[in-house]
Formats: C-alpha cells, sequence, structure tokens
C-alpha cells in the first residue's frame, strides 16, 4: 500500500514536472486559472509601483514644503526689518529727504448727524 501511494506520488511530481497537466483533457480550465494567476500578479506588481511612486512623491513635496516654510521665515524678517522706521529713514536720507522734527497730529473728522424726518419737519 506505501509502495503504491509512492508510485502515484511519484507520477504526480513527474507530471508536474513535464506540465501533463497543461496538456491533458481538462487543460483549458487548468489554462484559465493559470492566466487568471498571472494576471492577478500583474496587477499586484502595477499597485505596489503606484504605491511606490506616491511615497517618493509625498516625501519630495515634504521637502519642498520644509524648503519654503523656511524661505517664508527669512522673507518675513527681512520684511520686517525693512519695514522698520530706522531702516526707511536711512534710505530716504540717500535721496535728500529727512524725517520731520515736527511729531504728527492726528485729524479726528466728525462725521455730521443725519437729521430724522421730525427734525427736518421742524426746520
Amino acid at each position: 500500500m506505501l509502495k503504491a501511494h509512492s508510485l502515484k506520488m511519484k507520477k504526480g511530481v513527474y507530471g508536474i514536472l513535464k506540465a501533463r497537466f497543461l496538456v491533458n483533457e481538462d487543460a483549458t480550465r487548468n489554462w484559465r486559472f493559470i492566466v487568471f494567476l498571472i494576471f492577478l500578479a500583474i496587477v499586484m506588481i502595477a499597485n505596489e509601483h503606484k504605491y511606490d511612486e506616491k511615497i517618493y512623491r509625498i516625501a519630495e513635496l515634504t521637502n519642498q514644503v520644509k524648503e519654503l516654510r523656511s524661505e517664508f521665515v527669512d522673507k518675513r524678517s527681512e520684511l520686517m526689518k525693512l519695514k522698520m522706521e530706522s531702516t526707511v529713514s536711512e534710505k530716504m536720507e540717500t535721496r535728500n529727504i529727512f524725517p520731520s522734527s515736527v511729531p504728527p497730529k492726528k485729524i479726528k473728522v466728525k462725521k455730521p448727524t443725519e437729521k430724522g424726518f421730525f427734525q427736518k419737519l421742524w426746520q
């Protein structure tokens, strides 16, 4: 019995190695399954490539955001320096425009109150 089982197993292994399952009577069913497996493997490989591509793109964009953020901070500090009164007055002195010695005065404009209907009537 053990010998019969061993003989069947040898035939099975030899059949697989010689690819008999691809040429016997029900080979179309086997071929369909093999084509399906190949298609599935191709889809999985393509999916993995897309995933890797997105990971690299995310890393690239993250680095770009860091660079832009640092550039923004540099430009903002530069702008703050340029807006300072001392910097502006220095630049204006080269054009012979000097700061005023008299401090500015605030002008307040009062909005005239509109007269109501009855006030206009009694005028």
